[in-house]
């Protein structure tokens, strides 16, 4: 907990903010990155190692060649994961988690606990909202 001087309680969220000074920018950027539509079934699918791209492809469920293209980018550009390129003939690209990359599988996790654990509540609310 933390006293803005105004001696109002500012939330950690705030508090963050505060510090980086940004006006929170920074931190909706990495979590807009990371709580996309495919990030984090990217970065579980990897964690099980080091993938080519036909394999993530064949192993996520829905995704287009393009999303998933612009997903790995995206991941390599943060950080995330390491791409490397074989010069083989045809040409083999592999990917894998970085040690930040892997450092999002438990936080990730306990993100996919609360969302299974609280299905029920969700489902239940949506439809009394919807039913008023």
């Amino acid at each position: 907990m933390c006293l803005r001087p105004s001696g109002v309680v500012m939330s950690e969220y705030g508090r963050t903010c505060r510090i980086r000074g940004d006006g929170g920018r920074t931190l909706r950027a990495v979590l807009d990155r990371i709580a996309n539509k495919w990030t984090l079934l990217v970065v579980a699918t990897i964690d099980h190692g080091r993938l080519r791209f036909t394999d993530l492809h064949q192993q996520i469920p829905g995704i287009s060649q393009r999303m998933l293209t612009l997903t790995l980018r995206n991941l390599e550009r943060d950080g995330l994961v390491s791409r490397t390129v074989y010069a083989e003939v045809p040409p083999r690209v592999e990917y894998e988690l970085t040690a930040t990359g892997r450092s999002l599988i438990t936080p990730a996790l306990a993100l996919a606990e609360w969302a299974v654990d609280h299905v029920p509540h969700i489902e239940k609310s949506r439809t009394a909202y919807e039913d008023r």
